[in-house]
């Protein structure tokens, strides 16, 4: 690895390389395949933002994130953060996951939010641990069945 995170946008050049992106085995409960993302991408392209992430030349990774999304619906409380991350297994460990979540931290900043949000499915294993290490709180929230989690953009770099 050689640490020089980039991401690119999904393109008809790289759609295949997005979808070969696969987490282990034991990990594919907690996050969707990258397929189904480049599905949801599709029809809610106003609030997605699906980027390949590479490692010089290599893919190591696929993160989509939501931007002012209308949370519940009701016009009221408009949402950003990272929606799906998926890691290949042999780039795990290694910053590829900190490297998505301070890009969407990032892209959040630069559209003038303040907060980054992220749901993730709980359970023995599985990512909590991860974005709690890097600040996230738990907002007492669920969404889907999934844990709501929040990060204070002022508090994070």
């Amino acid at each position: 690895m050689t640490e020089e995170f980039r991401l690119v946008p999904i393109t008809p050049a790289n759609v295949e390389t997005a979808i070969a992106v696969k987490v282990r085995p034991d990990q594919e409960r907690y996050v969707s395949p990258v397929v189904k993302s480049l599905a949801e991408a599709y029809v809610h392209r106003e609030v997605a933002w699906p980027r390949l992430i590479f490692d010089g030349d290599r893919p190591v990774g696929f993160l989509m994130a939501f931007l002012d999304i209308d949370w519940d619906g009701k016009g009221v409380d408009f949402r950003s953060g990272l929606w799906r991350l998926n890691v290949v297994p042999d780039a795990q460990g290694r910053g590829v996951g900190r490297f998505a979540v301070e890009s969407v931290a990032a892209e959040v900043r630069r559209r003038g939010g303040t907060q980054m949000y992220v749901t993730w499915e709980p359970g023995e294993g599985g990512p909590e641990g991860f974005y709690r290490k890097l600040g996230f709180q738990l907002t007492g929230e669920e969404s889907g069945g999934q844990t709501v989690g929040v990060l204070d953009l002022a508090s994070f770099s």
